[in-house]
């Protein structure tokens, strides 16, 4: 089989394994825990004598490139699981012990074992695997390790930590340096540094997982709301806002204490136990059973930016796109089941505009039934069969997520294409037949006969701090006109112009644009590097000729082409561009 017949993910559980190998000939007495692949690349986790450092990882390149260019085969071996722990406990590999021990439990009777031999048929390395693995090492294609972290054995803080290597690997070189350009490319972007740079967000120690927005991060996140508002009114939203704290009961009541409680902080008030809601949805419930609803209210669509807690572990923090405190754009649409179909037709066709003004393409996943849920099969049967019909009558292309749903019901997830073309999971559609069974959610139809809603649960940007991050990286922090925390600087080119450019500050400001003067005594070039690192949209220049003439020089960030024009025309070229 040659090299570019192999599925990618087999070369890369076989680069995994082959790291493995090569971390055994630097560390003799190093334990091994797992080594999958991932998208794009693979890890393994070691128990090893001492801290790993970046200068190691290109010994240990330099030790698999050897070993590939050994062309050493992959044997696969089946021994019983008794014989297997003998085999694992005699090699001092505890983890892989416990693996076994667990598999034993479960009922396996056998294991298998890849073993790598030389063409002269002697055993260099064996590790417990299912596989699959390439023929040979030489078969494994083009790989570059990435990166060092801690890792809690089987992810469990109350393990020990061990270090995690991560590398990427693709079949051809050409396919490997377009990735490591893209994530050259992507350290450039990172938004926690540009958060910084810009002014956007912090986070601190007093708040590990919380973020701190700055004025101009507010701005960015008042504009994605604004624009959020205005297709919601189009598409008749009624806007709520429910309490971020509620009663431990109504939690049991959702089910999340059953599904969710290893995500939820709880507190205490009056003697009674209390918890920090991880979702909106419980509450918009309460909030619908305030009164009577009849068959001619529904469809009723109910939205909410609302601020919700999650206990995440400190190792999974990561900036914005992992945090503990984030904003949902939920919303929630109690319908009669005539009229789900078109409900879901109706989101589906807002979460395309939405997105427009970004430039992003986007694919969907539909996620089906989880392992820890609840509801009937006949309830999640119905509705997974309709969220396919109605994705399939879409005409969007779409794949099967097995297992992913919420726990109350199946959903199709929006992943978005930023510029570098990696995909982000941002919007989310839940279909919810058991919720409204749980709370009682009733209507009176037709008949006059009480009936149950059914529910759609959806979150478009689905967290508002996350959606913020990922436009940060998407335009490098150069934010098109609209979104920019600050759209225009004027520059005077020296303090006697200052006058004239407050004048100017002034009537932009009262025309509604996020306008700044820079007052510092710096010369006009180092003022417009300043503007150029901020990345505004459009710096002012005001100078003898300006003033003269009473126009402004407008300089565009992107372009970088000069343009001179009155205050009145630079207003409505700007609202025109907005």
């Amino acid at each position: 089989m040659s090299k570019s017949t192999f599925p990618v993910e087999t070369m890369r559980h076989s680069c995994a394994h082959v790291m493995a190998q090569a971390v055994l000939e630097m560390f003799p007495d190093a334990k091994l825990g797992i080594g999958p692949d991932i998208d794009n690349g693979f890890y393994y986790d070691f128990d090893l004598p001492r801290t790993l450092i970046p200068e190691d990882l290109p010994i240990l390149e330099k030790k698999m490139k050897q070993i590939m260019k050994q062309s050493q085969v992959f044997e696969k071996k089946v021994v019983s699981v008794e014989d297997a722990k003998v085999v694992l406990a005699k090699a001092d590999q505890n983890y892989k012990v416990e693996m076994a021990s667990d598999l034993a439990a479960q009922g396996e009777t056998e294991i298998s074992f890849f073993e790598n031999h030389m063409r002269d048929g002697d055993m260099t390395f064996v590790d417990m695997c299912r596989g699959p693995h390439v023929d040979h090492t030489g078969q494994i294609g083009a790989f570059h390790l990435t990166s060092i972290a801690g890792a809690y054995w089987r992810g469990d803080e109350k393990n020990k930590m061990l270090q995690r290597i991560y590398g990427v690997c693709f079949s051809t070189r050409e396919e490997l340096e377009a990735h490591l350009t893209m994530l050259e490319e992507a350290k450039k972007r990172d938004h926690r540094r540009l958060g910084k740079d810009l002014d956007l967000f912090s986070f601190h120690d007093e708040g590990p997982g919380f973020p701190f927005w700055h004025a101009k991060g507010v701005v960015l996140l008042e504009q994605l709301k604004k624009h959020w508002y205005k297709l919601h009114r189009e598409y008749k939203y009624d806007i709520i806002a429910t309490p971020i704290i509620l009663n431990e009961e109504l939690w049991h009541r959702s089910g999340h204490w059953d599904n969710y409680k290893e995500n939820m902080y709880f507190t205490e008030i009056d003697e009674a136990d209390f918890a920090v809601k991880p979702m909106n949805c419980p509450g918009g419930m309460l909030v619908y059973k305030t009164r009577r609803r009849s068959y001619r209210d529904l469809p009723i669509r109910s939205g909410e930016f609302g601020l919700v807690h999650r206990h995440e572990k400190s190792g999974v923090l990561h900036g914005l796109f992992r945090v503990r405190a984030f904003t949902q754009d939920d919303a929630h649409i109690y319908c009669r089941e005539d009229q789900v179909k078109d409900e879901l037709k109706g989101v589906m066709e807002l979460m395309g505009k939405l997105y427009a003004p970004f430039g992003f393409e986007y694919h969907v996943e539909l996620s089906t039934r989880p392992e820890k849920s609840i509801g009937s099969d006949e309830v999640w049967e119905l509705a997974e069969k309709t969220l396919k019909e109605v994705i399939d009558e879409s005409g969007l292309p779409y794949v099967i997520n097995e297992g992913d749903g919420a726990f109350y019901g199946p959903k199709l997830d929006y992943h978005v294409k930023d510029c570098l073309g990696r995909t982000w999971q941002c919007g989310t559609i839940q279909l919810d037949f058991s919720m409204p069974e749980r709370f009682d959610l009733e209507y009176t139809g037709e008949d006059g006969k009480s009936h149950r809603p059914i529910m759609i649960h959806r979150a478009l940007y689905g967290s508002l701090e996350r959606f913020a991050g990922i436009l940060t990286e998407h335009y490098a922090g150069a934010f098109p006109a609209w979104l920019a925390p600050v759209q225009a600087v004027i520059l005077p080119v020296s303090e006697k112009f200052l006058g004239y450019a407050e004048s100017m500050y002034q009537e932009l400001y009262d025309a509604g644009v996020r306008v700044e003067i820079d007052r510092s005594d710096e010369s006009l070039g180092k003022k417009i590097r300043n503007a150029e690192m901020q990345k505004i949209p459009y710096m002012l220049v005001v100078g003898e000729k300006e003033v003269a003439e009473k126009t402004v020089t407008v300089r565009d960030y992107e372009t970088k082409e000069q343009t001179s024009m009155s205050a009145a025309e630079l207003e409505r070229a700007l609202h025109h561009e907005l």
